[in-house]
């Protein structure tokens, strides 16, 4: 992503729009950014049920924060702000209530076709195997720290570069990679025995 203060915001005119009113406007925003949220925050969460809530409260809060956007940031950056930060509390909402327990992950993993080769369905091993690594996948991402776990699936999962994560997650870019660093080492001692 380009330093925000170098670029003017390829979105200034839908935001333009619709802060004055116009709703096709701002839906063309959510189309344009409604999948990278969903990944991000399905990432984030690991259920499909929950993302699909959050997404609503993400659009909604977007919407009627718009008057107050002042274009300091992209809208890019704004949005993924608002995002994180709804799905973070979410989590620690949910954590306090019950703890996430492994087996309430989101069965649709196995079946979406983004995380899973469709050749491997032919070969029940492979297709065993794959899902066991799914499944590891899973708990090791939920074994991280709420800010361990966003970094990871914005830099790793969504490609987002160090430089636009801190600024979404306002903070230093040091910090993004410290983060990065030590989730990546936690990442690695969870799964080492299984690729052994």
């Amino acid at each position: 992503m380009p330093d925000d203060s170098l670029q003017p915001d390829p979105d200034e005119d839908l935001v333009a729009r619709a802060r004055s009113g116009d709703t096709r406007a701002f839906d063309a925003l959510i189309l344009k950014y409604g999948e990278k949220l969903y990944g991000l925050v399905y990432n984030m969460t690991s259920h499909k049920e929950d993302t699909h809530d959050l997404l609503q409260d993400i659009f909604a809060k977007a919407y009627h924060s718009l008057p107050r956007f002042r274009g300091q940031s992209s809208f890019y950056t704004w949005i993924y702000q608002i995002a994180v930060n709804i799905t973070l509390n979410f989590l620690k909402k949910r954590k306090r209530r019950s703890g996430m327990s492994l087996n309430e992950l989101d069965s649709s993993v196995q079946q979406d076709p983004a995380l899973i080769d469709s050749s491997h369905m032919a070969n029940p091993e492979k297709q065993s195997k794959l899902h066991e690594l799914q499944k590891r996948l899973n708990e090791a991402m939920l074994s991280l720290s709420e800010a361990h776990r966003t970094v990871v699936t914005m830099f790793d999962i969504q490609g987002i570069p160090h430089a636009e994560i801190a600024r979404i997650l306002n903070t230093s870019e040091g910090t993004v990679r410290s983060r990065l660093h030590y989730a990546h080492l936690h990442l690695q001692s969870k799964l080492q025995d299984y690729w052994e």
